[in-house]
């Protein structure tokens, strides 16, 4: 009998702690985000159960710095909300406030960290008592569920104390834009064996972020809201994995509409590199593909049977909004024995050969910017590659041709010149309306070994520019960019459109491709 009895009373006690337990994550899912101006940074600070305990920095729309800083299962995230621009100015200008900085953001970063402890402890605390009472219906039976929840939120967050890390911070990891860009946050080796510099290094966090936030407010204006069209224009990814990895982050970071590759997804064509495409069809948004001189006909086949993929050539079909015709190119390169005379006037005249077909087109994309020229007078705008450098001209018939550099590097060309060939890829901003470009961000990540992100906004000045038919004696194209000019203060500045340098990096142009 005695035995039933503490047996009934040991399942009774489990069921209070169980309840009591699923109460207080409750109450620590509800306990919403704690505002904290650290420095001249707007954060909020979440805390949230998780199997592994870590702590996570999210500075969007670059991207996330994760830290394995604990053992308990807890989350801390930190997100990096608004810049006080007049903090920032003053911080960026007065060498005063920068001296007191440091202990600013620890006094800061403490009070937040205090007052979003304080806010958990009590949600879950009420959490648990609520959740008990509900169950049981007895109030001393949910005050004991309440004693145990903050006894053993008590403990977790002694026990997250107690397993602290500094080690963690050599191993961030990281995701999105930065993720090859880890030098923003500067030595994160120096921040553990070099303790006493962690003041200085937690300023060069806060001071680079704020620069950032200074650049990006001075950039042009234009707001890419609801009633924008994103498209993310890759090119050349020549069968470099890595390329897979940049679109699906800028697709993600930038919530693209639809992709459009203007060639050399491949580099010799063969069936082997088929297995390549297959990434298409996990990205979730329409892949326009046209063929280029590297892809064989039984690549572009390929391309086709992937999900969401549209393949054109010669033809012309409305995605996401949009009237886009494409065509491939009619070279085949690795095929030495393809018969097409590849000079640029006969190249410029294979395009003007399809003139006929880009009636009231939106948008043209080809894979060699020479044969985009052929469309001059017959679109606002034609999408092209090859090169391996990015470039934008706007012809005076009034269409625009974008010369996207490689977003896969240039492939194994990349190791053929002294400098690493940038891996390169722009979102485009159309307007719904109109279907009129208004405006595109170019984005540069470093080439081969190097760790560097840029990304720079231009502003099209003349969206509703009107589109005249070609001259029979066509004057010499103007207004060609061929890539950043760099003034003395060590920001590349564009012709179109001030850079903002995530980190300072200048672009580098590869060579063309025959």
């Amino acid at each position: 009998m005695l035995k039933k009895v503490i047996q009934s009373r040991v399942t009774k006690a489990a069921a209070v702690l169980l309840v009591a337990a699923a109460g207080a994550w409750l109450g620590i899912f509800l306990s919403g985000t704690v505002r904290a101006q650290i420095g001249p940074v707007e954060t909020g600070m979440t805390v949230r159960p998780s199997w592994t305990g870590e702590t996570i920095v999210d500075a969007s729309p670059l991207g996330t710095l994760t830290f394995r800083s604990h053992d308990a299962p807890l989350t801390l995230r930190i997100t990096l909300e608004n810049i006080d621009q007049e903090r920032a100015r003053l911080l960026l200008e007065d060498p005063r406030l920068t001296d007191r900085l440091p202990g600013i953001i620890e006094r800061d970063l403490m009070d937040g960290v205090g007052e979003l402890a304080i806010r958990s402890l009590l949600c879950a605390g009420a959490g648990a008592l609520l959740a008990v009472l509900m169950v049981f219906r007895r109030p001393l039976v949910a005050l004991a569920g309440l004693i145990a929840a903050s006894v053993a939120l008590a403990g977790t967050g002694m026990f997250a104390v107690r397993t602290f890390q500094p080690s963690s911070l050599v191993e961030p990891r990281y995701s999105g834009l930065i993720a090859a860009a880890p030098s923003l946050v500067g030595s994160a080796e120096a921040i553990v064996t070099r303790f006493e510099s962690y003041r200085a290094q937690l300023t060069k966090l806060v001071t680079n972020v704020s620069k950032l936030y200074e650049a990006v407010s001075t950039l042009p204006l234009y707001d890419a809201d609801d009633r924008s069209i994103r498209v993310l224009h890759v090119s050349d990814i020549h069968i470099n994995p890595i390329a897979w990895n940049v679109i699906r982050s800028l697709k993600d970071q930038f919530s693209v509409d639809l992709i459009i590759d203007t060639g050399d997804i491949s580099d010799h064509g063969t069936q082997a590199e088929n297995k390549f495409v297959e990434e298409i069809g996990t990205l979730g948004v329409p892949y326009v593909f046209v063929r280029g001189n590297h892809d064989s006909k039984a690549t572009q086949r390929a391309v086709a049977k992937q999900k969401n993929a549209i393949v054109l050539d010669d033809k012309m079909r409305n995605v996401e909004g949009l009237d886009i015709y494409g065509l491939g190119d009619p070279r085949f390169t690795p095929d030495k024995t393809t018969a097409v005379n590849p000079d640029p006037a006969s190249m410029e005249q294979f395009g003007r050969d399809h003139r006929a077909a880009v009636e009231d087109a939106d948008l043209v994309a080809v894979h060699d910017d020479i044969v985009a020229r052929g469309f001059s007078g017959t679109t606002p705008l034609v999408l092209s590659g090859h090169a391996h450098v990015r470039k934008t001209t706007m012809l005076p018939t009034g269409t625009r041709v974008i010369v996207q550099g490689s977003t896969g590097g240039a492939g194994l060309r990349a190791l053929e010149h002294e400098e690493p060939t940038p891996v390169q890829a722009s979102v485009l901003y159309f307007d719904k309306e109109t279907k009129r470009l208004q405006a595109w961000d170019d984005i540069t990540l470093g080439g081969l070994g190097e760790q560097s992100v840029y990304v720079q906004r231009h502003v099209e000045p003349d969206p509703a520019r009107t589109i005249s038919p070609e001259p029979t004696s066509a004057p010499s194209p103007s207004g060609t960019v061929n890539g950043p000019t760099t003034p003395a203060n060590g920001m590349p500045l564009w012709h179109e459109g001030r850079s903002s340098p995530m980190l300072q990096r200048s672009p580098t142009e590869g060579d063309r491709e025959s």
